[in-house]
Parts: C-alpha cells; sequence; structure tokens
C-alpha cells in the first residue's frame, strides 16, 4: 500500500519481544482465558484504537489480549522465528492476501474456525469477492475483514469540457489521455519508476482489466501472453506520450496530479483524505485549490474496475486483509475475539481510515460513509465525495482481483513484490528500450528465477 508506514525492526529483536510477551500458542493457551494477537496495523495511532477495543473486548467476556504491533516488512521474517519457537500467536490482524496465502503454504493456519465465524457472522453479510480471494480447495483460509483499492481519478471539469467519457475502458482512457495532453497539462501521470512497488500496482491494475495473469491454474509463468502484451503495450504507451516525462514514482504522480498539472492518474484510495486537503504534508496545490482545499476532490471523478479489450469483465487490483487464526490457536477465544472484530469493533476498526478501509461486510454502509477521515484534519468523505463515488468505492471490493492469489500462489506474489521484475519491464517499455513483447518476455523469464528460488 503506497501510503503504509512500516516499523523497521530485526527480526530477531523483534521475535525475542514477542517471546517476552507472548503467551504462546501451545497447550497452555488452549485451556487459558488470554490469547495473544498481532496486529499488521502498528502505526501508534491505530495501535491505540485497537488497544481502546480490546479494553472493551475484555471487559465484556472476560478474555485477555496481548496486542503485538507488527511491521508488514518485517511479518515473514518474525512468523518464521515464531514457527520456529513454537510461539505463534492465536490470531493475526490486518493480514494481506499473499501473507494468507504464504501461511497457508507452510500449514499454519487452522482453516476450520474462520468459516464457522463467517457462518455465525452471516456468510451473506460479506463481499463475495472476499471471500473467494481467501478461499482455498473449498477451504475458507481466513476472515476478510476490509480493503484499499487501485483507482483511475480523473478531472470531471475537464472531461466535461472535452465531451469525454468516463476512463473505465482502454478506449476511453487512451482516447481522454491524448485529447487532453495538451496545454501545460499532461493526459495522465503514471508510475513507471523500477525499483517502485506502485509501478507494480499501477501495472497490474491495468494489465487484469485485459485479462493478463501472472500464471495459470498449474503455476506456469504467462507474462508473455497476448493478453499481457498487449496490456505492457498500452501501459507503455500511455507513459511514453501522455504522461509526465522521467521515472514517476508514487510521490511525483500524486504531487503531479495535485498541482494540476495532469488530467488523470492512477493510485489508491490512501489519496481520498488528502486530494480532500486534510493531510498537511499532501495538500493539493493546483490554482483553485489556493481559495478552496476541496476543489480538486470536488472535481474529481473516481473509476474502480477497468475493461480491456481481452478482458472477459471489468477488473481492479485491489487488497483485501484479513484476520486468521493459527493452527495451534486458542480456539473458542480467538474465534470469539475475531467474531467482536468483526462486529462490535468493526465501526472502530474501519474508522482507523476509512479511505483504505473498505468494509467487507454488508450493513456498515451508511457508517463507514460518515466515518471521520485524514490526519491532521479529520472530515467524513460523505462530506466531500457525491454518493456515487463512495457507492462505487464501497462496491469496489466485488471487483477486485490479484495476480497469483486464486492459483495459490502467494508466495510467488510477495517475492515478486519484493524483487520487483515487472516494474522493470514496464519501464523498460516506457523509456523505448524494449518492445511490448520483449518486455513480457523478459518479465516472465525473471518471475521464473524467482519461482525456481522460492522454498516449495
Amino acid at each position: 500500500m503506497p501510503t503504509k508506514v512500516t516499523a523497521v525492526l530485526s527480526a530477531a529483536l523483534l521475535a525475542a519481544a514477542l517471546a517476552a510477551c507472548s503467551g504462546g500458542g501451545g497447550e497452555e493457551s488452549s485451556t487459558s482465558n488470554e490469547i495473544t494477537v498481532w496486529t499488521l496495523e502498528d502505526l501508534d495511532a491505530r495501535m491505540a484504537v485497537q488497544n481502546a477495543i480490546v479494553a472493551d473486548f475484555t471487559k465484556k467476556t472476560g478474555i485477555k489480549v496481548k496486542l503485538v504491533g507488527v511491521g508488514e516488512d518485517q511479518f515473514s521474517q518474525t512468523l518464521t522465528a515464531a514457527a520456529a519457537a513454537d510461539d505463534l500467536p492465536d490470531a493475526i490482524g490486518a493480514l494481506p492476501l499473499s501473507s494468507v496465502r504464504e501461511m497457508e503454504a507452510n500449514e499454519l493456519l487452522d482453516t476450520e474456525t474462520p468459516g464457522r465465524i463467517v457462518d455465525r457472522l452471516g456468510r451473506d453479510t460479506f463481499s463475495p469477492r472476499a471471500l473467494e480471494l481467501d478461499t482455498s480447495g473449498g477451504k475458507l483460509l481466513a476472515v476478510p475483514s476490509d480493503g484499499w483499492a487501485q483507482l483511475i481519478l480523473y478531472r470531471k471539469d475537464l472531461f466535461e469540457k472535452a465531451g469525454l467519457q468516463p476512463p473505465d475502458t482502454y478506449e476511453a482512457l487512451q482516447a481522454a489521455a491524448a485529447k487532453l495532453n495538451t496545454g501545460g497539462v499532461a493526459g495522465i501521470t503514471l508510475a513507471v519508476a523500477q525499483k517502485d512497488s506502485f509501478t507494480a500496482q499501477s501495472f497490474e491494475h491495468v494489465a487484469l482489466a485485459n485479462g493478463c495473469q501472472l500464471v495459470d491454474n498449474s503455476g506456469n509463468v504467462t507474462l508473455d501472453s497476448p493478453q499481457c502484451a498487449r496490456a505492457f503495450e498500452f501501459y507503455g504507451n500511455l507513459a511514453r506520450n501522455y504522461s509526465v516525462k522521467g521515472k514517476q514514482d508514487v510521490d511525483s504522480t500524486r504531487a503531479t496530479y495535485f498541482s494540476g498539472k495532469a488530467a488523470m492518474t492512477i493510485w489508491s484510495s490512501f489519496i481520498l483524505d488528502e486530494l480532500a486537503g486534510l493531510r498537511k504534508d499532501a495538500l493539493p496545490s493546483c490554482p483553485e485549490c489556493r481559495e478552496d482545499p476541496e476543489w480538486l476532490a470536488k472535481n474529481t471523478g473516481v473509476v474502480t474496475a477497468l475493461k480491456g479489450p481481452d478482458g472477459s469483465a471489468p477488473a481492479q487490483y485491489g487488497e483485501i486483509v484479513s484476520w486468521v487464526v493459527t493452527r495451534d490457536a486458542a480456539k473458542d477465544p480467538a474465534s470469539t475475539f475475531v467474531s467482536y472484530m468483526m462486529n462490535e469493533g468493526y465501526e472502530r476498526w474501519i474508522g482507523m481510515a476509512p479511505e483504505g478501509k473498505f468494509p467487507t461486510r454488508k450493513g456498515f454502509d451508511e457508517k463507514w460513509d460518515k466515518l471521520p477521515a485524514g490526519v491532521d484534519s479529520k472530515k467524513p468523505l460523505a462530506d466531500v465525495y457525491p454518493a456515487d463515488v463512495l457507492t462505487a468505492l464501497r462496491k469496489s471490493p466485488d471487483t477486485f482481483a490479484r495476480w497469483g492469489i486464486p492459483q495459490g500462489q502467494g508466495k510467488l506474489v510477495g517475492a515478486t513484490m519484493g524483487e520487483l521484475p515487472v516494474p522493470k519491464a514496464v519501464s523498460a517499455v516506457a523509456d523505448g528500450t524494449l518492445t511490448p513483447q520483449a518486455a513480457a518476455a523478459q518479465a516472465k523469464a525473471d518471475v521464473e528465477t524467482i519461482k525456481r528460488g522460492i522454498r516449495q
């Protein structure tokens, strides 16, 4: 996630800290009324919210919870150390899809309890797509709690003036970028930096729309498929001909759009509070924004799912984070806790950052609309964005797609986000050093090399 800040701790120190404060996930915890919970929502402000929820949970149930914040960038190492020491927590929250699959591959999950939790809360109250992304071999691996989305943001005022349709297809996006690339305004500002995971996320969003997949159902890398080659061609053409020159990244794309010098951008939903002027270190700077800090938000349209010519249906990149119960957990208290976090504690949970926590449970729509977003200033998204935008955002988890996750290749997905072979290929197409077909072949070869290096 582009704006996520994670703690940078050594795995050894963190493992030692966990060992000191953890009651363990083995026999002792199975008979106690105390559980250990890890959370990847480890920022201080979010830990404070979670500790308050935990206190209320303990008061209601009598179950004590040791809450431990773990940096997302340290999760794999910390998990490995805890598993080796037979010191797994009972439950883990805010776990990305690739990490859920990593735990599945290492047989660290309780794959019975999540299904029982969801059935108890009401399976029909969950996003079907979120449940699907958390399911493997007919078993629900985790309880999906919320999600954030990759979006296409566009200037409604410029589109209306030019008589353009919203950029929800390759054709419409291309036409808008070409027509609006004039007068000191770029048609689009697009990430192409080869060492930026944001480039990987932005390209995957575009590639999924065209039916391009990282692997097939047998795990074979398929980045050289015609669908992928066309996605490389489309993205490279946009970047080369209609975007800002240079190696644009997560920060520069936002800055360009905020300055009013681009008609479109691809960014995550974490931009929504910043776009509304609610974060001092990332304020819109367009000329109109000086008098009205919300001007750009009011004049920005949002496209969630995109459709390419080879895609069977509109799709978008999105991340679902989930609660898991570990294999050796104290099942009853862990199940009670996760159920509480998905019900009584749910509004406060998604309220930590509503712009990046779209509810995966129905029935919380109106509450989510009214939850205050922002950092330095707070305001409900409903006070800034029109109802149709909020509806599209809430529904977006139902169109989420991800490379490798449905095919059970979560470990490969995590490894590619570490080594970033696809952004390297994207960058080469954008600067003209590789053809789209050559870039697709290079990306495939690089991912195959990564795949061979992963311990099966």
